[in-house]
């Protein structure tokens, strides 16, 4: 297993690393919808704006029924951010971004950023699998690992 730089290990352990990518196959196991938690040390600008570059980064934009999602934390900054492709933002209420990142923000700040992520992770797994169900023909269009900016 590779090592992690320092400020990875700061806030998230390989068993946390594991526990959200395992939290990523388990929501996707129920969707045709794509999630993604990607982690930087810093964040100069806001966060949702560079959540933006890095959804397009990993090529987020190009699943099939464009159901992406991105969790973020920069996490020296201590910033976040929940987005979702347009098909995913069509089908929730204007409240439900803000609320996804409150509750990450509430864990992070009681330092149990890892539990943040899965919560969200299930949570955007539930409702993902009511809008996009998973059928036979669905295959993985993104890799589930945490990535690293």
């Amino acid at each position: 297993m590779a090592r992690h730089p320092r400020w990875v290990r700061r806030g998230l352990g390989a068993a946390d690393l594991d526990r959200v990518t395992a939290a990523v196959r388990r929501a996707e196991a129920g969707t045709g919808a794509e999630i993604r938690v990607h982690l930087d040390a810093r964040c100069a600008g806001d966060p949702t704006a560079r959540a933006v570059a890095v959804f397009e980064r990993l090529g987020m934009t190009r699943t099939a029924e464009r159901s992406g999602v991105l969790v973020y934390l920069a996490l020296e900054d201590r910033k976040l951010a929940v987005i979702g492709d347009a098909g995913v933002h069509a089908r929730v209420a204007e409240g439900y971004w803000p609320r996804l990142a409150a509750v990450l923000a509430d864990h992070c700040r009681a330092g149990r950023p890892a539990d943040g992520i899965v919560a969200v992770v299930d949570e955007l797994g539930s409702l993902l699998a009511r809008h996009f169900p998973r059928r036979p023909d669905d295959r993985n269009e993104l890799d589930d690992e945490v990535s690293l900016g």
